[in-house]
């Protein structure tokens, strides 16, 4: 085939590939699995299209000096011999292999499906049972990793999915020190890997090698300028620590890893034993480093600092990561929460019915228009419960156990109404009832749990500050009196013993 030949091959599969896309896009699928199926073909079909534009590109450059040649046999003899050589050729091929079927290039790129579950979709072995293509986090294996970390907190899986992307020593993370073991460093490259395939898979589309090489960029200067959290040169045995302290007068000790309330409480634990300790052993440790780096020239990096370095990078991208997928991860939350309650074999009709879900065909009227909502299935729900993530009605036992028929009425949330009792004791401390308690002029909302009537939180609230009056005690309105003998005592004492004669 001649260079031509094959570049006009090219545009013409591109032209394929184009109409192949946009068949794609005017799909409307609503199941996820299908969205996702969509979304994944169309960026197998976006990189052949690369692929095969960078071979036309090749050709057109003409490096290898084929398309001159070609051009000048077309130009020079005669065009018909030309034509009648390959012609013979074609013909001479046919009759050697006469049963070769021929490929149909029109099908190559064609949807060959119309979403409605019937054949085998790319995601099907893409996505775990538990990531319900692509709606939830699976993180178990990542969790089993950090409980087997040494001196960590024990958290449940859910717990672990409300921390994993908190590395403070404060919030029971692991400390700075055991951080560069081979074991630590194992576990954040796979939860940061598994954040990274999760993204791929779910956003097909995206470029996610972009973002990541942002979120790299973002790293580098923070790091140059030693603004990442908890990675800072050590130096001094107090300082700010990581940004995410308690409060703005926590203080944090370098030496011991640890954050306290306030400055008289960092000084008193100075002089204990175990601060002591402490800074013995990470005296020692810096100046074992100082001995092993000094031979090496001012501008060379230690070998711990390159350590902390791809630590602290995996870290990042991990909070990043959790950050910009922080609405599959609090939907994980529910359904990890939600399937606590359910019995394995629920858990499995669960999953069967979600594999099994199908949309039905659109189907075209008479008059040749297409029918819209009234081809969708019914959902048959006669005692209106609410529906869960499928779209289906929740169990009618779950319905009874958390309590939703039931109806709350709060007047200090503007007479909010909360379904269930688990809804309702939640409330109180949303943003909500809290900003309705402050609207009438009350500070301390912690004291107003189980209240939500107004005129009793007034109430409330106008006794407990005559008691703090009552309670509150002006020593310099006190008069103090002294006997003959030098006995101070308060005026009111020292007139009722004046008027019985004992003074």
């Amino acid at each position: 085939m001649s260079a031509l030949e094959a570049a006009r091959n090219i545009r013409e599969d591109l032209e394929r590939l184009e109409q192949g896309i946009s068949d794609r896009v005017r799909e409307e699928p609503k199941h996820i699995r299908n969205i996702l199926n969509r979304d994944h073909e169309v960026a197998q079909l976006l990189g052949e299209i690369q692929k095969q534009a960078s071979s036309l590109v090749d050709i057109l450059n003409d490096d290898i000096g084929f398309t001159g040649q070609a051009m000048e046999e077309l130009s020079t003899g005669d065009p018909f011999s030309k034509f009648y050589s390959q012609m013979d050729t074609l013909r001479e091929h046919h009759n050697r292999y006469p049963n070769e079927q021929a490929e149909n290039l029109e099908q190559r790129y064609r949807l060959k499906h119309d979403y409605t579950g019937a054949t085998a979709s790319i995601v099907d072995s893409l996505f775990s049972g538990e990531e319900g293509f692509g709606k939830y986090f699976d993180l178990n294996t990542c969790h089993d990793e950090f409980l087997s970390l040494p001196n960590v907190k024990h958290l449940s899986y859910l717990q672990y999915l409300e921390e994993f992307d908190n590395f403070a020593p404060n919030h029971g993370g692991v400390k700075r020190a055991e951080k560069l073991t081979d074991q630590y460093f194992k576990y954040v490259g796979d939860l940061a890997e598994y954040l990274t395939s999760f993204r791929k898979r779910t956003k097909p589309l995206e470029d996610v090698d972009k973002v990541l090489a942002e979120f790299d960029v973002e790293f580098g200067k923070a790091w140059s300028k030693d603004e990442v959290p908890g990675w800072q040169s050590e130096g001094g045995s107090a300082s700010s620590g990581p940004n995410n302290l308690s409060s703005p007068d926590a203080v944090w000790c370098d030496d011991c890893e640890k954050e306290f309330k306030n400055e008289n409480v960092y000084k008193n634990h100075l002089t204990g034993r175990k601060h002591v300790k402490a800074a013995e052993a990470r005296k020692q440790h810096q100046e074992a480093g100082d001995n092993e780096d000094g031979g090496r020239s001012n501008g060379a990096l230690s070998t711990k600092r390159i350590k902390e370095r791809a630590v602290a990078e995996r870290e990042h991208r991990v909070k990043r990561l959790a950050s910009a997928m922080s609405t599959e991860r609090s939907d994980t939350r529910v359904n990890v929460e939600r399937k606590q309650g359910m019995t394995e074999r629920e858990r499995q009709q669960e999953l069967e019915n979600l594999n099994n879900i199908t949309e039905e065909p659109r189907e075209t009227e008479e008059n040749g228009q297409e029918e819209g909502d009234e081809g969708d299935e019914k959902i048959y729900n006669p005692l209106k419960l609410p529906l869960a993530w499928d779209g289906k009605p929740i169990p009618f036992w779950l319905y009874r156990l958390h309590g939703l028929g039931a109806e709350f009425n709060c007047e200090v949330c503007g007479n909010f109404v909360y379904m269930g009792r688990r809804a309702f004791d939640k409330h109180f401390s949303e943003p909500r009832h809290i900003y309705g308690l402050k609207c009438l002029g009350i500070t301390n909302v912690t004291l107003f749990r189980d209240i939500t009537k107004i005129e009793e939180a007034l109430k409330l609230w106008d006794r407990i500050q005559k008691e703090q009056k009552k309670s509150r005690i002006d020593d310099g309105s006190i008069v103090q009196m002294e006997d003959s003998e030098g006995n101070v005592m308060p005026e009111k004492v020292y007139l009722d013993l004046q008027k019985q004669g004992l003074l």
